[in-house]
């Protein structure tokens, strides 16, 4: 289903491929967002689409990639296909993510950053599940 959502926002996309042009270009529209620049540390990433247009954005990695965020003792995993909608400071419908919550992995259907952040996070990052 991902693919198909992918294949149709490719037209007026910019793509760009390979590992460390994929992190760069990751960083570099997580930042023009307002959002964690750190928050999709994926791995052998193949490649990274982004429609303005449509305000849809894609990665694609090689395998599963999981990952804890130390600050906030959350344990996420990272499909191979990652993919959302994306405005200035929210992600929405992402496809791809789970966050685990004790034992169990719940999909992560959107990010947005309080603008002050709250106090109780210091990140400013609030996923909901």
């Amino acid at each position: 289903m991902a693919s198909q959502l992918v294949e149709s926002h490719r037209s007026g996309a910019k793509v760009v491929k390979g590992d460390d042009v994929c992190k760069k270009r990751s960083v570099e529209l997580l930042e023009e967002l307002g959002l964690p620049k750190g928050l999709f540390p994926m791995s052998d990433m193949e490649e990274v689409g982004y429609n303005r247009e449509s305000s849809f954005m894609w990665m694609l990695q090689k395998k599963k990639n999981e990952h804890t965020f130390k600050k906030i003792k959350q344990t996420v995993s990272y499909a191979p296909e990652v993919t959302a909608f994306v405005k200035k400071g929210k992600i929405k419908k992402v496809t791809g993510v789970k966050v685990k919550e004790l034992f169990l992995w719940l999909s992560l259907v959107e990010v947005y950053v309080e603008s002050p952040p709250l106090k109780k996070s210091p990140s400013g990052l609030v996923p909901t599940v």
